[in-house]
């Protein structure tokens, strides 16, 4: 499989995702940069972690106009995969992919720390192979993570089954005391209708080595490279 890894300016975890994907995975990887005005043949675009032009205005909100997400856009329209993890998932929200918006963290602080997961469906490229019982321990680093979304969107993804990971409690219960940043009903992720479009705030890349003590994050890259064979 290959994987196209789109580099903003402020970008800061691109690397580490070419590292996993391309030394870890052990897929065809190139990097995508965000001038470029078309995509190369890929299986995959990942949007990586960072702070794209430097989160001025909104996180997200000028990296959605940089001449590559013209093409992300029409791939994903098309049926094309396309992840998105921390301000790759704020740059999906501001490109109108995914529902909804990621907000300042409700205590205004920025947070670096590991939280749980806890995946809600199996109904998806990234958590397929991950077991509903299992509790993911995967770092988060962010300001802007609170999700949020009208309750009519909110009642839609449930209903359709979009919302990925939410928070949980080391024991795996969902509870307010677990949610790092407030977002509404403890959103860590979601998917869009078509099940092709994948944001989460949460970095599975930066637990996804033994040398890291953590291997945690791995699986979704293993869903991911597994779903993307099964599509060809």
């Amino acid at each position: 499989m290959k994987f196209g890894v789109v580099i903003f300016p402020g970008s800061n975890c691109d690397h580490d995702m070419l590292h996993v994907l391309g030394n870890v995975m052990q897929q065809e990887v190139v990097a995508l940069w965000h001038k470029d005005n078309h995509l190369p043949n890929v299986d995959c675009v990942v949007l990586p972690g960072g702070f794209s032009f430097g989160d001025y205005l909104r996180a997200g909100a000028i990296a959605r106009f940089s001449p590559v997400m013209d093409s992300v856009i029409e791939y994903a329209n098309n049926g094309g995969y396309v992840f998105g993890i921390c301000n790759g998932f704020q740059v999906l929200c501001e490109a109108g992919l995914l529902p909804g918006v990621l907000l300042r963290n409700d205590r205004q602080q920025f947070i670096c720390k590991n939280v749980w997961l806890k995946s809600m469906t199996r109904n998806s490229a990234i958590t397929s192979r991950i077991d509903p019982q299992a509790v993911l321990k995967i770092p988060i680093a962010h300001a802007e993570g609170l999700y949020y979304a009208g309750d009519a969107t909110l009642a839609e993804l449930e209903a359709n089954d979009q919302i990925l990971f939410k928070y949980c409690a080391p024991s795996g219960e969902i509870v307010p005391e677990a949610n790092p940043n407030g977002a509404l009903r403890g959103i860590a992720g979601i998917c869009n209708k078509n099940r092709n479009v994948f944001g989460m705030m949460p970095h599975p890349e930066r637990a996804s080595e033994e040398i890291l003590g953590n291997t945690d994050g791995r699986i979704l890259f293993e869903s991911l490279v597994q779903a993307l064979e099964l599509a060809v």
